[in-house]
């Protein structure tokens, strides 16, 4: 048959055998377009989710510091509140200075920040404490090679890492 003689024809109708398969495509592209709207929306709550994980990481970063500086303001208005007493004693000023330092030391150890302070004869740490001098001890003197003979200057952590190390001097080794 011609593609001319097709044209005359009259349309066929759809055979009760094509029913079954177009019934399966509208079905499918039912389920097309249900899987392409629960894509579109996953892929949208993704995004969502990120965002607001950026936000929250943005502000984490932002506010980091708002509780220590929270700590911190009793130890300002301590210090405000010394320099506003021109009259003060000397002995005055001193118990001031001492409780301001009270104040300064809780704050920090409530926001995780210890003091390293290695007792004379405690082991070296290399990962805690400086060693600013070596010195030979003394005859007589009864303490271990490589132990701190004198802290120099504190060091300090913060949550169990180190912020500086103490200072020390060591005793060296026999």
């Amino acid at each position: 048959m011609t593609t001319e003689q097709a044209a005359d024809l009259p349309p066929q109708e759809p055979s009760s055998a094509d029913e079954p398969k177009a019934d399966a495509v509208v079905a499918l592209e039912a389920r097309l377009a249900e899987m392409s709207d629960a894509y579109l929306r996953a892929k949208a709550e993704a995004e969502n989710a990120r965002r607001r994980a950026d936000e929250d990481v943005a502000k984490a970063r932002k506010f980091a510091v708002e509780g220590f500086a929270e700590a911190m303001l009793p130890v300002l208005d301590s210090l405000e509140a010394a320099i506003a007493r021109p009259d003060a004693t000397p002995e005055q000023l001193l118990e001031g200075v001492h409780a301001t330092r009270r104040q300064l030391v809780q704050a920090l150890e409530r926001n995780k920040v210890l003091e390293i302070n290695p007792a004379a004869a405690a082991k070296f740490d290399p990962h805690q404490h400086q060693a600013i001098s070596v010195v030979p001890l003394a005859p007589g003197v009864e303490q271990e090679p490589n132990t701190v003979v004198a802290v120099l200057q504190k060091g300090y952590l913060i949550a169990d890492r180190v912020l500086r190390p103490a200072l020390v001097t060591v005793s060296a080794p026999r």
